[in-house]
């Protein structure tokens, strides 16, 4: 373990191992003429943990204590823009006066409360305020991601922009879930249940190093000494129409939190697909289009008890239901080598789906001494089930519509079981001029699976034992982190942050009778250089280095039909990716951000769609296959434009330079691509406001895969009525239906492929969301973070 030593040695040396005694930190709040009183006066540590929090006397005087070392401080106030910035703090600080200016939404003689922006930039992370989001109004979790700055929702995959697949976590706690079981897990978690997402490129060292990215969602918490009760139906129309009804409880008396959620949806959407491949024999047009069901159900349960002011203890439920099953219908034009019409396929397809989930939660919150150490203890754990009944017939036609015969007929019946235990304890220890926090995890995760194919050509349905399996999968990490913040002055700090991961793995094809057992450890270091020389002017250089593990659905080597003349197929030697990031980023007056960034990966995998001239037959496989540098350059614009127009603007230049590595047959191609964002909120009276977004990203070729333009518009209007407490929202998304995957083409073994997706990528949303409850905003509140996982199954 030298490098592990080399970088406990480097943080001795950054964190002095002495505690300091308690500092204090006052000044002096004003609007520029008089003093602000009972203004909210909030100190965190740089992860974003409440430290100490206080008001401000009629003088506009604050005082608070904590112990000597860097922090964030928050001043707020109703009518006023929060103010806030770093600060270290030594034994006695004074920070003179601190003038608030007046909020940009302030109209004619309506005051109206100042609220965050709709995008905030914090050192490691950004952050999109779900809750000031109009276009988010009435959808669910997926939708508020898409709607995130630099996240992308895109055929069942979640990623960052320029960057790859990221992994998700709620109120910290990490989802293992990915692909369409993540899609639909999301999909019964309401946006209006949502406060915000943080988007992180590069991860502090005490969330898990798996993956391009994180995105946490968090989940409302509401006002200490309050209660609010939000009641939500929205009615959503693209070829069919669904409907949602959502009731979100918050109370907070005392000693007493309690959040609780329950909602549901009924309805119907359209799945569009075309994959053209062009056989040496012809061409292959395959059209799919598809009745998804939306028929889901969620619940939410989460309660906090103060026994002291120091010591607090809580649970969380978490549990979703849904039937996503489908009516598939395909045809498949099969062409000969002079284009003229030699046969068709027609497919149809009936899918039953059942999943559901169950997320339980203990966890314990210590605050050890008056030296503010804080102590964190969380208990997860997580069961995910889903049952699959499809029945796909095939039947091949003539020209002309006469029948030929049956190809296929078969009813594949497969299930899978996630089960998900760990245990995670985190410490923040402030030492003298510094932040240290430091803890450990285990997590034991367990997935079984299998797949029973049946031929109903008989009278009797007939198993066919070569195309049926079952598969186990058992993986155990053990992780322990140490990461430290150290100003070296006002104007500059140093964070650097060490995760080790001690991961094994196992697998089971019963069927194949194989077995595959992996074990690794690895380190994962991270960096954090944040240089401010002006209040205008903010540096800041990250760097780590993070894992992309495969999920047990792409170890599973068994087969899984598509259609009658396609399949997809895991790889139970897959291997984990690794990725080392750079990043830089220039802010100026938090309203102009410059980002450049530089990505590394090795043993990258992903699909490959390789064709079988001799066949006709398409083969989706997984493989280790690729490195890659992926970078980029963006600019982005955030800040009210006049009182009554709030923008954030980004656009990006992205690039690659790929080379594939086991022997493929197929060449890199790499390509320049051109991405812009903008969302734009008018507020048009004191309770009318319009929100527009526009996305769009030039088409790209990009190592394996070239893929088309996408371009979006949505616009959305709401107005508020009987004192605020009635929402009423409309949303018209993608107004041109082009923001759907499109020409997303490959060529292996000569042989290529384009193929195009679009989920009702259009529609009109219609939501009635309405608020009672109270708003005493005397108290204290504390929020829990340092939470834990779920689930990851692929």
């Amino acid at each position: 373990m030298p490098i592990l030593c080399h970088w406990l040695g480097l943080l001795c040396w950054l964190l002095p191992g002495w505690v300091a005694a308690q500092g204090t930190l006052s000044g002096t709040v004003t609007d520029g003429t008089a003093p602000v009183a009972w203004a909210n006066v909030v100190l965190f540590t740089p992860a974003g943990q409440l430290v100490a929090a206080t008001a401000t006397t009629e003088q506009g005087r604050f005082e608070l204590q904590a112990a000597p070392g860097a922090y964030q401080l928050k001043v707020s106030f109703l009518g006023f823009s929060d103010w806030e910035q770093p600060v270290v703090l030594a034994a006695a600080t004074t920070l003179g006066t601190i003038i608030l200016k007046t909020s940009a939404t302030a109209l004619r003689e309506v005051t109206v409360v100042g609220q965050k922006a709709l995008v905030e930039y914090q050192p490691d992370r950004v952050i999109f305020n779900v809750e000031n989001s109009a276009a988010a109004t009435g959808g669910d979790a997926v939708q508020a991601l898409s709607a995130a700055p630099g996240v992308l929702v895109r055929n069942n995959s979640i990623s960052l922009l320029g960057r790859g697949a990221v992994r998700v976590l709620v109120n910290g706690r990490l989802l293992e879930l990915a692909g369409e079981e993540l899609v639909a897990y999301l999909k019964a978690i309401p946006a209006s249940s949502i406060r915000n997402v943080e988007v992180m490129s590069n991860p502090p060292a005490e969330y898990e190093a798996d993956g391009a990215g994180l995105l946490n969602i968090n989940l409302r918490q509401g006002a200490a000494d309050s209660w609010k009760n939000t009641s939500t139906l929205s009615y959503e129309q693209n070829t069919y129409g669904s409907l949602a009804l959502r009731n979100n409880l918050i109370y907070n008396q005392g000693r007493i939190r309690f959040a609780g959620s329950v909602g549901g949806k009924l309805g119907n959407s359209q799945a569009r697909q075309t994959l053209t491949t062009a056989y040496p024999s012809g061409l292959w047009n395959l059209r799919y289009t598809g009745r998804q069901q939306e028929n889901n159900a969620s619940a939410r349960l989460a309660l906090d008890y103060d026994l002291t002011p120091n010591l607090s203890v809580g649970g969380q439920y978490a549990g979703t239901y849904a039937t996503p099953g489908s009516q598939d219908y395909t045809t498949i034009d099969i062409r000969n080598r002079q284009q003229r019409l030699d046969s068709l396929v027609r497919n149809t397809d009936a899918r039953r789906v059942r999943t559901s989930s169950h997320a339980y939660n203990a966890h314990l919150v210590s605050v050890l001494d008056t030296l503010q150490r804080q102590l964190s203890v969380d208990a997860d754990y997580f069961t995910y089930d889903s049952e699959l009944d499809n029945t796909l017939i095939a039947k091949v036609f003539t020209p002309e519509e006469e029948f030929v015969r049956t190809s296929l007929a078969a009813r594949n019946d497969s299930y899978q079981q996630v089960r998900t235990g760990s245990v995670k304890a985190d410490m923040t220890h402030p030492l003298l001029w510094a932040q240290l926090s430091y803890g450990g995890k285990i997590s034991l995760i367990s997935s079984q699976s299998g797949l029973a194919y049946y031929d109903i050509r008989p009278a009797t349905p007939q198993l066919d034992p070569s195309r049926s399996n079952t598969f186990e999968y058992r993986e155990q990490t053990q992780a322990l982190y140490v990461s430290g913040t150290r100003p070296f002055s006002a104007r500059m700090s140093l964070q650097l942050g060490l995760r080790l991961e001690n991961t094994q793995t196992r697998g089971y094809s019963a069927t194949l009778d194989q077995r595959t057992t992996r074990s690794y450890r690895k380190l994962f270091p991270s960096a954090y250089l944040t240089y401010q020389p002006s209040d205008d002017h903010r540096f800041r250089l990250t760097y780590g280095r993070r894992v992309n593990r495969p999920g047990f659905g792409l170890l599973n080597p068994f087969r899984s039909y598509i259609n009658s003349n396609s399949y997809s197929e895991g790889n139970p030697f897959l291997q984990p990716s690794f990725a080392n990031n750079l990043e830089l980023t220039y802010a100026y007056k938090n309203a102009w951000r410059t980002n450049a960034f530089l990505t590394h990966t090795v043993a990258g995998f992903g699909p490959v769609f390789t064709a079988e001239p001799a066949t006709n037959t398409l083969t989706i496989s997984r493989q280790n296959y690729f490195r890659e540098y992926a970078y980029g350059l963006g600019q982005s614009y955030t800040a009210p434009v006049t009182a009554w127009w709030q923008t954030q603007t980004q656009l990006y230049g992205l690039s690659s330079a790929t080379q594939f590595s086991n022997g493929l047959a197929a060449r890199p191609r790499n390509g320049i691509q051109l991405y812009g964002a903008t969302t734009n909120t008018f507020t048009l009276g004191p309770a009318t406001t319009l929100q527009a977004d526009y996305t769009y990203a030039s088409p790209v070729a990009r190592g394996l895969y070239r893929m088309g333009y996408t371009s979006g518009l949505n616009l959305a209007l709401q107005h508020q009525f009987l004192h605020n407490r009635l929402h009423v929202t409309a949303l018209l998304n993608d107004a041109f239906n082009t923001a759907y995957l499109k020409d997303y083409s490959s060529t292996v073994n000569g042989i290529r492929q384009v193929y195009s997706e679009n989920n009702s990528s259009r529609f009109f949303r219609l939501t009635l969301s309405y608020d009672i409850g109270n708003s005493l905003l005397q108290g204290k509140q504390r929020e829990f973070g340092n939470e834990d996982e779920r689930q990851r199954t692929r």
